[in-house]
């Protein structure tokens, strides 16, 4: 599933081709990816608008159109997002195809046919089911050590679900927990609460560090996932203990093993991160 990485990555690949071009035709070809509103509607409310400005959240993606609506995007786990020319054929799992007043295509992909689009106007953003909920930002400002002690203190949960949840931190998976767990020395398993000031400083540098390193290798692709130009990340041969079940530690040398956790694989060295 795209992280936190993968989606800035898209972003940040979409902004400089798609920042005031006008959306002209919308083709919808796997109507249930749509949430809100009704097909029709989508068609006529999307159809001459113009894009002004693209954020991300957590792992959605917002693109914010002229006269106050949003059209947000959640990729899930196979979801891909491309800006291309109008000429290209169309890929196998594309459901939706933005025409663009320059001639080229905004285009969606989803071979799982998980990922959800939603049309709503700004205003209503706050109450949408699911985005309304996200919790910090793991590289913004609020997202400090003290704010890491101070909410880990309440937390009577084992750290790795905790981390995948997206009411506590926005933008974490399973790929950037495990790495940041791994550079922390915790084990996946450990209670929150059990974590001691030291430990808890250590991840939160972790949080930011291994996010930040995604970004800046744009992404990981360990199967499906592709930038805003069709290209895939390089992040994935820079993993320390993500699926690299049976393999030595890029740190020890004690082979990684695999073990579900809260209903996910969750990939962990024994000797350096001991329960």
């Amino acid at each position: 599933m795209p992280e936190l990485p993968e989606v800035e990555t898209v972003m940040r690949t979409l902004q400089p081709k798609l920042i005031g071009l006008k959306i002209i035709a919308a083709q919808i070809l796997l109507p249930k990816i749509i949430r809100t509103p009704d097909i029709d509607e989508f068609k006529e409310k999307i159809t001459g608008r113009k894009i002004l400005k693209i954020n991300r959240r957590g792992k959605y993606l917002l693109f914010i159109l002229n006269d106050g609506l949003n059209l947000l995007f959640h990729l899930r786990m196979t979801g891909n997002l491309v800006y291309c020319q109008q000429d290209e054929p169309l890929s196998k799992y594309t459901h939706l195809v933005l025409a663009l007043d320059n001639s080229c295509h905004l285009r969606f992909a989803d071979m799982r046919q998980f990922g959800r689009i939603w049309l709503v106007p700004a205003s209503s953003m706050n109450s949408l089911s699911g985005f309304k909920d996200l919790g910090v930002e793991p590289l913004g400002a609020v997202f400090t050590t003290s704010y890491l002690k101070k909410e880990l203190k309440r937390r009577h949960v084992r750290i790795k679900p905790l981390l995948l949840d997206q009411t506590f931190i926005a933008g974490l998976g399973n790929i950037y927990t495990d790495e940041a767990l791994h550079r922390a020395k915790i084990n996946p398993e450990r209670l929150a609460t059990t974590l001691n000031p030291r430990e808890i400083t250590r991840l939160h540098h972790a949080i930011r560090d291994v996010l930040q390193e995604g970004i800046e290798n744009r992404g990981t692709t360990v199967r499906d996932f592709i930038d805003g130009n069709g290209r895939p990340g390089n992040y994935q041969e820079l993993l320390r203990v993500y699926n690299r079940e049976g393999k030595p530690c890029r740190r020890c040398g004690q082979n990684i093993l695999r073990k579900k956790i809260g209903g996910r694989s969750s990939y962990y060295c024994p000797a350096c991160q001991k329960i």
